[in-house]
């Protein structure tokens, strides 16, 4: 069962995606700030993590580069999530080492077809 981190300050989006995920058949551990998240990446070796982009203490730009400069966890592949869909967010979010980006509000279908090219045996 693959294992995805949730980055996600949001309690509502936060609970909605999980159990959105779990009933796919994926195992949910999730942080609700960006230092909780390198932390929880860093314990708990997740799949593949979904990473809110405003997040209080650590903002995902920076969590995402921590995560990518540590040798054990930069193969994690990164997925941002964002409200922010303006112009140069996707390159922005791709510099800080995100592997994909996806806007919200979430369009499930959207974001599986996403993990599903890190995650194909799902």
């Amino acid at each position: 069962m693959p294992k995805i981190l949730i980055v996600e300050d949001n309690e509502m989006n936060r609970d909605m995606l999980s159990r959105r995920l779990e009933r796919r058949g994926f195992a949910i551990v999730m942080a609700v700030d960006g230092q909780q998240g390198v932390d929880m990446a860093r314990s708990e070796k997740p799949d593949l993590i979904l990473m809110d982009m405003s997040l209080p203490v650590m903002d995902g730009w920076t969590a995402t580069r921590t995560i990518k400069d540590d040798a054990e966890m930069a193969k994690i592949p990164v997925i941002a999530l964002t409200a922010h869909a303006m112009a140069g967010d996707r390159e922005k979010a791709m510099e800080a080492g995100c592997d994909d980006y996806d806007t919200k509000p979430i369009e499930l279908p959207r974001l599986l077809e996403k993990i599903g090219k890190f995650l194909p045996d799902v």
